[in-house]
């Protein structure tokens, strides 16, 4: 990347992501019945564990609406439904904030009507997202901020405990930890490139580099996948969804991984000897959205959503439950000291303002890369 973009991925880190204390002390408008009433069905396609079930089941008390949710794990398989249906089936689909530029060209998403969006309930700057990014052929708002959250180490406490203060994405990789580690493919890779730029075996700013051309890219990304391949046999465990994650700390004999933050903190809140801490590298930040499909059917229903899913009281019983972060203002009002308490343990120091928000994907880079993690997996 260059200066400019560096420059607008720091600003990211702290204007994004990061909960404004002061607008989360706003209260939120009181919703009714009446407001939400639409009744009929909804058809929703998202991350598989982001609308706990009594999210869903105040939501269709409230509204009459049936929502049908189908589970997802990864941004390639909202893509691969789309385009195989040509953007039918489905009223809400959950992309990250980052694909904004393998969207737009498919023409497979249709804009908001923001006079029915309550948009002044949300954290302004993750609201800016859609208008910054998301606004196609200045066609109007694409994307809404829904969840953010980030990936970074976790580890369980009674078998494992970083060096020092904070783990490494190294951590994943290390021999002392062989068979008994786990990540996601493509971003433990990702989190080896920060690793070996940390250990002095590759430039500085070098991962960041790699998402501005694809010369840069192959080069970069070589290193990376010869580096993994190396240690692969370490590794025992690749995930893609929340179950595997949990699963593997729970019931597979992984001491430490590369995860997100919702499912070892949903294990550690429900007891489990688990944590999750942003690594020295940083933690690599994310907010996924809603996005109306072009075939979408139930419009009205859709709205009703999310004006349910943007009042503060529901999204912040929701963090209480999945472990993630609201954009909501105000919702970490109404969640528990739990969730309070495994944030603040999370994100401990500086780590919110060393946070990595992940750059923006173009087409070239995501079919690149899959190219390093086929070589990856097939080693």
């Amino acid at each position: 990347m260059g200066e400019s973009n560096m420059a607008e991925r720091k600003n990211l880190s702290r204007r994004t992501i990061l909960k404004s204390a002061g607008a989360a002390a706003l209260a939120a408008p009181l919703y009714s019945k009446s407001a939400l009433a639409s009744s009929g069905e909804i058809n929703i396609l998202m991350w598989s564990d982001y609308l706990p079930p009594a999210f869903l089941q105040e939501f269709e008390t409230l509204t009459g609406i049936k929502v049908n949710y189908t589970g997802i794990g990864s941004n390639e398989e909202i893509i691969n439904k789309m385009k195989a249906t040509k953007g039918q089936g489905f009223d809400i689909v959950s992309p990250t904030n980052n694909r904004s530029l393998q969207w737009e060209p498919l023409e497979l998403l249709q804009p908001f009507d923001m006079n029915k969006v309550p948009i002044d309930l949300v954290n302004p700057a993750m609201a800016a997202i859609g208008t910054d990014a998301w606004n196609f052929a200045d066609s109007g708002v694409h994307w809404l901020p829904h969840i953010w959250g980030t990936e970074g180490i976790a580890y369980r406490t009674d078998l494992w405990l970083p060096e020092g203060d904070a783990p490494s994405y190294g951590d994943v990789w290390s021999e002392a930890n062989a068979g008994k580690t786990m990540g996601r493919a493509h971003s433990m890779m990702l989190g080896a490139g920060l690793y070996m730029e940390r250990a002095g075996e590759m430039e500085p700013g070098s991962v960041w580099a790699a998402y501005g051309d694809e010369d840069t890219m192959r080069k970069v990304w070589g290193q990376i996948a010869d580096w993994c391949i190396e240690r692969k046999n370490r590794i025992k465990l690749i995930w893609n969804d929340a179950d595997t994650q949990k699963n593997g700390l729970l019931n597979e004999g992984v001491i430490v991984g590369q995860t997100w933050d919702g499912p070892p903190l949903a294990l550690k809140s429900a007891g489990e000897p688990v944590h999750y801490q942003a690594p020295v590298e940083g933690a690599m930040a994310w907010v996924d959205g809603m996005a109306i499909p072009t075939g979408a059917a139930n419009i009205d229903q859709i709205y009703a959503f999310i004006d349910f899913a943007y009042q503060a009281k529901p999204a912040g019983v929701a963090i209480d439950s999945h472990g993630y972060n609201s954009p909501v203002l105000g919702a970490d009002q109404y969640s528990g000291d739990t969730y309070k308490k495994n944030f603040a343990e999370a994100y401990p120091g500086d780590s919110l303002a060393n946070l990595n928000p992940w750059p923006a994907e173009a087409p070239w880079y995501a079919e690149t890369r899959t190219e390093f993690v086929n070589k990856f997996k097939s080693a």
